[in-house]
């Protein structure tokens, strides 16, 4: 197979929504940084070689802002991630005071807190599905517990009133729509505007929860814009609970398309959820494109000269298969030896929700194992509808099994 750069235009076509395209091993081979048109019809450089990726990730060369954001490139029309994020001029210093403000909100202690909290909310989702399904035969995982789960719990974590999760949940998946043009954007500004509310209601009675934390820390720091720390909230709202959505459901196919995965987790659930999720981490990374980076100033890299204020899409889903850095990288396997993955990110970028994620994912699996044993597909992996929204994923997942 040859690399034609004329022709490569985002996303590349996929055959199915756990596999990628077979053009990615060529262009890790061949062409690790490529020239590439984006769904918004920029030009960018689509990097795919885990060695490059993981170095971007942490290079202080490269940034999410741009010094002329009206010229830079966009990944795409989505209002989620289409261009710069952030001012050039103090990115990196914002960058240090939000992740100072929010270490303390996903600690461990408040993980586990709100680790048990989950298992009871998981719980009460999968009785809601056990008795649905003695009257129907099959049920809808995404809709009765891969999407709400992760919702109700970044709501709980942030401070988000329970009686507006679902006008958050739709406010959400039209923001992340690439279906809707101008209606995704409208979605955001009604987000903001929600928030705005928000907060000027929590400001007459602050709780213990993450948007209360922001606001005292706005009010005692001149510098930190009231703005941008809504913002934040909104960035945090959605990307707390959006791509946890997609590993739940990508998790479930690996596991169910494959009955000796899934066996081998329901002989073992506690011994055996953790390197389930890691594998989860590393294949289900969600969506067709990636990490949209730019260059702060001229870089040679594998070959390719980055010109100062170029775009970057960092394909984490093609660095975690990289077949130069795991064996049998197409594979899921969570017993492979090579731990390491992307799925977080790395380096400064680091995500920091990266304990909250993972608990969600170990409780939700572990869950399953234990009370749905014989969980099957209910259609084939070509049937299912993929959601359509930047981050991808699955907006059905179908199962059944024998009822007890």
């Amino acid at each position: 197979m040859s690399i034609d750069a004329e022709r490569l235009k985002l996303p590349l076509p996929r055959p199915n929504v756990l596999d990628l395209a077979p053009l990615y091993e060529v262009l890790r081979r061949e062409a690790p940084i490529a020239p590439v048109t984006t769904p918004a019809g920029d030009p960018a450089w689509l990097v795919t070689r885990y060695e490059e990726v993981r170095l971007l990730l942490g290079d202080k060369r490269f940034g999410r802002s741009h010094p002329e954001p009206d010229k830079a490139s966009r990944i795409s029309t989505s209002a989620v991630q289409d261009g710069p994020s952030g001012e050039y001029e103090t990115e990196e210093v914002d960058h240090a005071r939000m992740r100072r403000l929010l270490t303390p909100a996903f600690s461990a202690k408040r993980m586990r807190m709100l680790g048990e909290n989950m298992e009871e909310l998981v719980d009460g989702y999968l009785d809601a599905l056990v008795a649905e399904h003695e009257t129907t035969g099959v049920v809808d995982l995404h809709r009765g517990l891969a999407f709400p789960l992760p919702v109700a719990m970044i709501c709980r974590l942030l401070g988000v009133p329970q009686e507006d999760n679902e006008l958050f949940s739709s406010l959400s998946e039209r923001m992340a729509s690439t279906e809707i043009g101008e209606g995704a954007h409208q979605a955001r500004e009604e987000f903001f505007r929600y928030m705005v509310g928000l907060v000027e209601t929590k400001r007459g009675q602050l709780g213990e929860d993450v948007i209360s934390d922001l606001i005292r820390a706005q009010s005692e720091d001149e510098a930190y814009d009231y703005e941008q720390m809504v913002r934040l909230c909104v960035g945090l709202l959605f990307a707390g609970h959006e791509t946890t959505v997609n590993r739940i459901g990508l998790g479930v196919l690996f596991l169910l398309t494959e009955r000796s995965r899934w066996e081998a987790l329901v002989a073992d659930p506690d011994g055996r959820v953790d390197a389930v999720v890691e594998e989860v981490m590393r294949l289900g990374a969600p969506g067709d494109l990636g990490l949209l980076r730019y260059a702060k100033e001229d870089v040679d890299l594998a070959g390719v000269t980055i010109r100062a204020g170029d775009a970057l899409v960092l394909s984490i889903n093609a660095a975690n298969r990289d077949a130069g850095v795991y064996s049998a990288a197409e594979e899921f396997d969570p017993d492979r030896p090579e731990r390491t993955h992307l799925g977080f990110g790395h380096g400064a970028h680091f995500c920091i929700g990266a304990s909250l994620a993972r608990t969600e994912l170990r409780v939700v699996f572990s869950a399953l194992a234990k009370r749905l044993p014989d969980m099957r597909l209910a259609k084939e992996l070509g049937q299912l509808a993929v959601r359509p929204t930047l981050t991808g994923g699955v907006s059905e997942l179908p199962v059944t099994w024998r009822s007890a």
